[in-house]
């Protein structure tokens, strides 16, 4: 006696009852529901609903693997509103301040401890040779910015997750963390450009702006209104102006810094986003070093001269 094995398997009818199909997963559980998509018997706890009927488990899967996933307009899979890389810099940021508050023993005077010393972004000093001030300032924070204590951290902290928790899961946390970079980046050179040797800099709000200008290019790429996220940065630009101690300079600096890589980031054509992508990267990264080159050029600096109070500029 043969069988055909395309035939589902039977389950054995009792007193000349009817042959039932059994679950093709389950051989011990007789059913009579099939799968809407290959036809097979499955049990109800190997069916999924699906947009028409019910598909088994296999099927299911299956339809996972080949079925492309949407993606932003960025490239980006990442739909759900998960975030990797705000949380990652907002501990650093914390902890680095924490850090400063130790050192200085002081949570509103910071500034006398030896990570501020050594972090803080002097353009003098960068002219002798410590370039890693550039990134570094980006995440130190003033503890008496103001008289109240952290507000410069909590205020950066507070607008970093706020941007971020929409920016980054449409950018994909890579991209993210490499406009918020190229940002930092941006506004430190705007000091060296456009501020005195002397300038004593330090905070994200240059990676924050940066925030701000890429939201702005992806609410103009989507054809959202701009009028929420202008506002805002009008006020924050306001801000930068009327208190003291605010450094425009910077904040312009990652602004445009960051509009600039957005938009290279969603506006890259499909077909080569990865490569484009890359490339407005590499070429922003490569242009703010060349400006802070030239500014440096123009500099006749010297750890001496610096430790004397003097710098020809």
């Amino acid at each position: 006696m043969t069988t055909n094995p395309a035939e589902p398997p039977q389950h054995p009818g009792e007193h000349g009852a009817p042959v039932q199909p059994v679950c093709a997963r389950h051989p011990d559980r007789p059913t009579g529901l099939t799968c809407v998509r290959c036809g097979r018997p499955a049990c109800p706890e190997c069916l999924r609903e699906a947009s028409v009927g019910y598909q088994c488990v296999d099927c299911v899967n299956e339809g996972q693997r080949t079925q492309r996933r949407p993606t932003t307009v960025a490239g980006s899979r990442s739909l759900r509103r998960r975030m990797i890389a705000v949380p990652v810099l907002i501990v650093i940021n914390v902890g680095v301040f924490v850090l400063t508050a130790v050192q200085a023993k002081s949570i509103t005077n910071n500034t006398a401890s030896d990570a501020f010393e050594k972090g803080a972004l002097f353009p003098a000093l960068v002219d002798t040779g410590e370039w890693w001030r550039l990134v570094t300032s980006g995440f130190l924070h003033f503890g008496s910015l103001g008289g109240y204590g952290p507000v410069h951290l909590i205020f950066n902290m507070f607008a970093l997750y706020v941007l971020g928790r929409d920016l980054e899961p449409l950018l994909g946390w890579a991209r993210f963390s490499a406009v918020y970079l190229l940002a930092l980046l941006g506004g430190s050179a705007a000091v060296m450009l456009f501020s005195s040797p002397y300038t004593f800099a330090a905070g994200a709000s240059g990676a924050i702006f940066g925030l701000f200008g890429g939201i702005a290019v992806v609410a103009y790429r989507l054809k959202l209104s701009l009028t929420p996220v202008l506002s805002l940065l009008a006020v924050n630009i306001f801000l930068s102006v009327a208190l003291p101690g605010i450094s425009l300079a910077a904040h312009l600096g990652g602004l445009v810094t960051g509009a600039i890589a957005t938009a290279g980031i969603v506006y890259a054509p499909r077909e080569r986003r990865n490569l484009v992508q890359g490339g407005v990267v590499v070429l922003v990264f490569l242009l703010v070093v060349a400006l802070i080159v030239v500014r440096i050029g123009t500099l006749d600096c010297t750890k001496a001269a610096f430790d004397s109070a003097f710098c020809t500029n």
